[in-house]
């Protein structure tokens, strides 16, 4: 048996490797440099934490997210490694011990924040470290926030490339759960990755299904979708922090405990909310994007958003937080014009380069092709990473296929209202002319003598509105920042509007009163159906860890998780040595719960 699949089993119990973790692994081991592309869930720790174990001295795993950084170091107590992180929340006592324990070879691994990871003081502990030979490798995570073209940028990123210089013969593995090539050439460049390793895993989250609604009554929306998910823990995400702050108040007026999560709040609250997210379940957590990066909570069953995100990156890795254990797990969103016309402008206005607009709009264009397309979501969400899939059958349009209808016709009439006054109004003034509504803003602008006046009494407001959504996606209008939004004709307008060319659209969805979510009725925490008998003692484990982490200060998942007590459950393992052959219970996890286990199994 090789080391690294030793450890795999003696260290996290677990009794293969996944994808190319092996590889990697021996990779790092060699003294190798990686870029290690890995989605969410897939096991990218396991391909730095193993080499720390394996190689001399102690890994140095750069974080960007203090306040996870002791969730992760607890996960790593229980397996028996020696962890420690060291971050700004450590007062002078505690981040001094932990550095004497670094100096003193008593630590595997340490989980250091960027900015502290650059000071003099704790260079001049590595230097200390390298002088001894007692190194072992670098572990840059999330290192898509090096990208100024990404969502998630981290300006003191950028100064990692420093460790290459100043340590050129440490290894360096960095981890993102998502990149697009842009993204991707950025890292390598970077963080002088040129002569790493590539290690890409497929994209897929085959256990998560995809939802996109038309938005209607999002609140109402959004209440049908948890209909379904009750006692699930989940993440609601919001554009502003008053929506978040509003929809987290309504949501505790329903009866689904909700906590809000922005950067507007103080840090003891956020810490709090975070905390209780991660420690309790059937959480819900209302957040803008400043909340989910690094989040290591397995059983999150859903993650919804209420407004667009900035891009397909950004929406994968934000749904991405969903269903890490691998369990059916459900990512929707509601999406309306409005979406549209605010991100465009909000591109358009901002103080960024023509090169940086450029990228972000096109960015844009792919979210809203995948937001409005009529193929498989799965399929296309993969194709953008430049991977190839079939359809996947677990996403809505493959379960309800959108009909297409010739919406050439109806085309021409928008594109020609907008025409007709000036490419100065926006969606909602020009429905008004369309369905012959003589408003006062219609008549004060002498708009109801337009020939396009009522020339659209055949579709109502929403079904246009899904018109103008649709050629606001397709790029045949676009959003004017120095019209206030109004809508322009673009080039790629004039064949359709000519008649030279026809246009197929998604017709606008009945919503079905009273359908609900693919999980309904699904009790947070649930996978695979347990056997009938099985049952009360899987009841019976989950009370059990939940005393303990309690007790402990942890969350439950750093002591088992779901899956490891459903396995517990079904196979009642009779021994200490039998216990050691169930998923994710290793040799200091058996040592130190399995005389419990066995007592509550007999």
């Amino acid at each position: 048996m090789s080391a690294p699949l030793e450890t795999l089993r003696r260290v996290f119990g677990y009794p293969s490797f996944r994808g190319p973790q092996e590889e990697i692994i021996e990779h790092l081991i060699g003294g190798g440099d990686a870029l290690v592309l890995m989605p969410t869930g897939g096991g990218k720790s396991l391909c730095y934490q193993i080499p720390a174990l394996l190689r001399e001295g102690v890994g140095v795993v750069v974080s960007p997210l203090i306040a996870l950084m002791q969730d992760q170091v607890d996960a790593l107590l229980q397996a028996g490694v020696r962890a420690a992180f060291l971050n700004s929340s450590q007062d002078y006592a505690t981040a001094s011990e932990v550095e004497r324990r670094l100096r003193m070879d008593e630590l595997d691994l340490i989980y250091v924040a960027p900015e502290r990871l650059l000071t003099e003081r704790f260079l001049g502990v590595m230097d200390h470290l390298v002088g001894r030979n007692r190194l072992a490798l670098f572990a840059i995570d999330e290192a898509h926030c090096v990208s100024q073209w990404g969502h998630d940028f981290r300006p003191e990123y950028i100064q990692l490339s420093a460790l290459h210089q100043r340590y050129p013969t440490v290894p360096r593995i960095a981890l993102t759960a998502t990149a697009d090539h842009l993204t991707r050439q950025e890292i390598i460049t970077r963080l002088g990755l040129d002569a790493a390793r590539v290690f890409i895993s497929s994209f897929d989250r085959p256990n998560i299904r995809y939802t996109v609604v038309e938005r209607d009554n999002p609140r109402r929306q959004l209440l049908d979708f948890l209909a379904g998910q009750r006692g699930a823990a989940g993440i609601v995400y919001c554009l502003s922090r008053k929506k978040v702050d509003e929809t987290a108040a309504w949501l505790n007026q329903q009866g689904i405990t909700a906590l809000p999560y922005h950067a507007g709040l103080d840090a003891g609250m956020r810490l709090n909310h975070q905390q209780r997210f991660l420690r309790e379940d059937g959480i819900v957590m209302v957040a803008t994007i400043a909340f989910g990066m690094g989040i290591d909570k397995p059983d999150v069953r859903f993650v919804a958003h209420l407004d667009l995100p900035k891009s397909l990156e950004a929406y994968y890795q934000e749904t991405g937080r969903a269903g890490r254990d691998g369990e059916p797990a459900e990512a929707w969103m509601t999406y309306g014009l409005n979406d549209v016309v605010i991100h465009r402008l909000r591109i358009d206005e901002s103080a960024a380069s023509e090169e940086q607009k450029r990228v972000e709009r096109s960015k844009l264009d792919a979210l809203l092709a995948w937001c409005e397309t009529a193929v498989c979501r799965r399929a296309l969400l993969l194709k953008y990473f430049s991977e190839e899939a079939e359809a996947c059958g677990n996403c809505d349009t493959c379960l309800d296929p959108p009909q297409l209808w010739d919406g050439t016709v109806a085309a021409q009439k928008a594109m020609s209202a907008a025409l007709r006054t000036g490419q100065r109004f926006g969606a909602g003034h020009l429905i008004d002319i369309l369905r012959g509504k003589a408003t006062e803003k219609v008549q004060q602008f002498g708009h109801g003598d337009l020939p396009t006046f009522g020339a659209g009494t055949d579709l109502d407001d929403a079904g246009w509105r899904s018109v103008f959504r649709q050629l606001l996606a397709a790029g045949l209008l676009q959003a004017d920042a120095q019209a206030y939004g109004g809508l322009r004709l673009t080039d790629a307008a004039r064949p359709v509007l000519k008649g030279e060319a026809t246009l197929s659209l998604r017709r606008q969805a009945k919503r079905i009163p009273g359908k609900k979510s693919a999980l309904a009725g699904r009790r947070s925490g649930d996978g695979p159906p347990l056997a009938e008998a099985d049952a009360p003692l899987f009841d019976a484990l989950r009370a059990w860890r939940a005393d303990l982490a309690r007790e402990q200060g942890v969350p439950a998942y750093v002591i088992l998780h779901d899956k490891t007590l459903r396995e517990l459950a079904a196979r009642r393992p009779p021994s200490l040595v039998e216990l050691l052959g169930v998923p994710g219970i290793g040799q200091a996890k058996a040592d130190r719960y399995g005389e419990a286990l066995l007592r509550l199994m007999a």
